[in-house]
């Protein structure tokens, strides 16, 4: 098979090479690719949410079947052209992706199926969420309602920081994703993503993990895309993973049918689990970024199986085999990420460093010029290890961490603390 992975990112890096051990894949190309990607496909220099480009690049290479990894390109419906024109592709339809890009639609759904999640309410008005806020106190959530590249949301954990981060949120910060804000409860207990293949009506769970949201160890300052991941996740047993699916996954996705609007792809449930009891934090429609790479370590050849029967709508016959292990992810950042960083710094080592399915450095943000690999973007490597054990597996980690040459990058040293 001719097969096309849209991104370039950490966790577009971890699909391809999941994809690439697999016999039924003959040629591989990512767009718009990473230096990393660059290695093991042939990279196109396309925008992957311009459906029109993305359609050409197809038919140019006779593309078999098409990985949608961002959430940009399935909201601007991309995945909805490919299948207008006869293409398999992984990822659902624009209107099944507002599960993702709007908030307040995602508590629409839950309202409609019972699902539990957080209390909220939704604001077009400053002032009125403010009054609102007031009003229930904090701590409280503030989030804008669509899509924020996974910095969208504000933890108010007291009132002032609550009323600054609405001014935030409606001052533009975020864009067009903070013309509504979503107000919720602040929900106590941990954390765990559970990510669950759909087929349009069937489902099959492939793996759950842990990440670390905060720049800062401890989990402390703002919010970040991920500063590490790991799988499984101890929290997630399997008595709450069974209670996950049967309360908030299964309710969801016959909601969506019923609505006409069936999802296909990966449904990503960031779950709050107290006292036994899971409840929805949000979804997601995409792989998470950096929890993909742990998956996908673990998954390996098999990925590519499992994301075909999803498109082809086989998923009752599939099973996910995993190995009985241990993967962590560790994200190298470039320093002053979340906020201002420089882009173009060299990145040494790289070459010395193993490549197996034990010890992977996977590529988030990198370029290639005269044979340099150099950071271009905030989060830049994701250096992912497997063990028999998490605390195996983050030695591995560590240990590559400590071999790159890269003084303008930055890690967290507590990855997988909670587990720990």
């Amino acid at each position: 098979m001719n097969i096309l992975v849209l991104g370039g990112g950490g966790r577009e890096h971890a699909l391809a090479w999941a994809i690439k051990q697999n016999p039924k894949c003959d040629r591989l190309i990512v767009a718009p690719g990473n230096a990393g990607i660059a290695q093991i496909a042939d990279c196109a220099a396309i925008d992957p949410s311009d459906a029109a480009a993305v359609l050409e690049l197809c038919e140019a290479n006779a593309v078999d079947f098409v990985v949608i990894g961002p959430e940009a390109p399935l909201a601007a419906g991309v995945a909805d052209a490919l299948r207008d024109q006869g293409y398999l592709t992984f990822g659902p339809s624009a209107d099944a992706a507002r599960l993702e890009t709007s908030k307040a639609f995602t508590k629409e759904i839950c309202d409609a199926c019972n699902a539990p999640t957080a209390g909220y309410a939704r604001f077009s008005d400053a002032q009125a969420a403010k009054d609102y806020v007031r009003q229930q106190g904090a701590p409280i959530v503030i989030k804008a309602d669509g899509l924020a590249a996974g910095k969208g949301v504000i933890m108010g954990m007291t009132l002032t920081e609550a009323l600054d981060g609405i001014d935030e949120i409606f001052g533009g910060a975020f864009g067009d994703a903070g013309t509504e804000v979503v107000i919720e409860e602040f929900m106590e207990g941990e954390e765990a993503s559970l990510f669950i293949l759909c087929d349009g009506t069937n489902i099959l769970p492939v793996g759950g993990a842990q990440d670390h949201k905060r720049v800062g160890e401890g989990d402390t300052g703002p919010n970040t895309g991920g500063m590490g991941a790991y799988s499984p996740a101890p929290v997630l047993t399997p008595e709450i993973e069974e209670k996950a699916l049967a309360e908030i996954v299964l309710p969801t996705v016959a909601e969506m049918a019923r609505r006409g609007t069936p999802f296909q792809g990966v449904l990503y449930a960031g779950l709050m689990i107290k006292d036994g009891q899971p409840r929805l934090v949000e979804y997601n429609v995409r792989f998470g970024d950096p929890e993909c790479q742990v998956l996908m370590l673990r998954l390996g050849a098999q990925a590519l199986d499992l994301l075909l029967a999803c498109a082809e709508g086989r998923l009752s016959e599939m099973r996910a085999q995993w190995a009985p292990d241990h993967a962590i992810t560790v994200v190298m950042a470039a320093k002053g990420y979340p906020g201002a960083y420089q882009k173009g710094s060299e990145i040494g080592g790289l070459d010395a460093l193993p490549g197996d399915s034990h010890h992977m450095i996977f590529h988030a943000g990198t370029n290639s010029k005269d044979g340099q690999i150099l950071a271009n973007g905030g989060r830049v490597l994701n250096v992912t290890a497997r063990g028999a054990t998490l605390q195996e597996a983050r030695d591995r980690a560590y240990a590559m961490v400590d071999a790159i040459d890269w003084p303008e990058g930055f890690v967290r040293r507590d990855i997988g603390w909670r587990a720990l």
